[in-house]
């Protein structure tokens, strides 16, 4: 039996489009025969699914303008785990000492970096577990996100 890429490739390429302007009409729901017919309403599907996300980011308060403020904010999640944190970092850009300032901030909540993986190269990306090194002072997502936050702030 052959796999559906062998018999794309010896399909004739007229089988593909009609195979291609056949999902078309599926995923539109489209009962048009024709290619440009099928082509147009795929047009018209676009647009009205672009309208329905405009409204729902005017509805949620969203404009373009804040949509790439948002993404040039750091993004810090952090999450609890059985004996410590995940923490991820996302940034568009990376500055000098940015590695060094969260690390800094983790020692000073008193977590140990179990594991971590980290990319410099254009943008800031890390994925890191710290576990609490002492129990004194119990730490919570909020105290991790905030310290990495100022960390960040500090290398701008």
């Amino acid at each position: 039996m052959a796999s559906k890429e062998q018999r794309r490739e010896n399909q004739n390429p007229l089988e593909s489009l009609q195979d291609t302007l056949q999902q078309l009409r599926d995923v539109t729901n489209s009962t048009a025969l024709n290619k440009a017919s099928i082509i147009l309403e795929a047009s018209k599907y676009i647009e009205e699914l672009k309208q329905k996300v405009e409204g729902l980011n005017s509805e949620l308060g969203i404009s373009e303008s804040s949509t790439t403020q948002i993404n040039e904010l750091p993004m810090v999640t952090v999450k609890t785990l059985k004996r410590g944190f995940f923490i991820n970092v996302i940034l568009e850009k990376n500055c000098p000492g940015m590695l060094v300032s969260i690390l800094e901030a983790f020692e000073e909540l008193g977590l140990d970096v179990l594991d971590a993986r980290v990319s410099c190269e254009d943008s800031f990306q890390l994925e890191a577990v710290g576990k609490e090194s002492h129990k004194e002072d119990s730490v919570d997502e909020q105290m991790v996100q905030q310290a990495v936050l100022r960390a960040i702030k500090n290398t701008d």
